[in-house]
């Protein structure tokens, strides 16, 4: 008897795309929610994906999505708009899901806390 095409992948490797897709899917999804400024002191502080922190740049963190995503940040009070790239880990303050450089903070009219949207737009790389 032949196998079908599906058989052939080994059986551990299909559960785990059915386990996983479902968390990737909704990781990209529009997020609302809180956004907070980087704290001077992390100024040239190794990020989590291992490159110094400059609040010069377009850096933010967020909890789930992949380093080296690019996202649209709305400043939902404003209509202020950024991109971002994604090259941290974090905020781990409930309420909030975005912390962003100051320079992106500026770019958005935020001093110090602001109600935000995330979209996902692709990737840095």
């Amino acid at each position: 008897m032949r196998a079908t095409p599906w058989r052939r992948i080994p059986s551990h490797a299909l559960l785990a795309l059915v386990l996983l897709a479902p968390f990737q899917a909704e990781a990209f999804d529009p997020q609302e929610g809180g956004a907070a400024i980087y704290a001077k002191r992390f100024n040239g502080r190794p990020m989590a994906n291992g490159r110094p922190f400059d609040p010069a740049a377009n850096h933010a963190a967020h909890r789930h999505l992949p380093f080296g995503t690019v996202a649209e940040v709305t400043n939902l009070r404003t209509g202020a708009r950024t991109t971002v790239v994604i090259s941290d880990r974090g905020p781990f303050t409930p309420g909030r899901i975005i912390d962003l450089s100051p320079r992106s903070a500026r770019e958005l009219g935020i001093r110090d806390v602001g109600r935000v949207e995330i979209r996902p737009i692709g990737r840095a790389d």
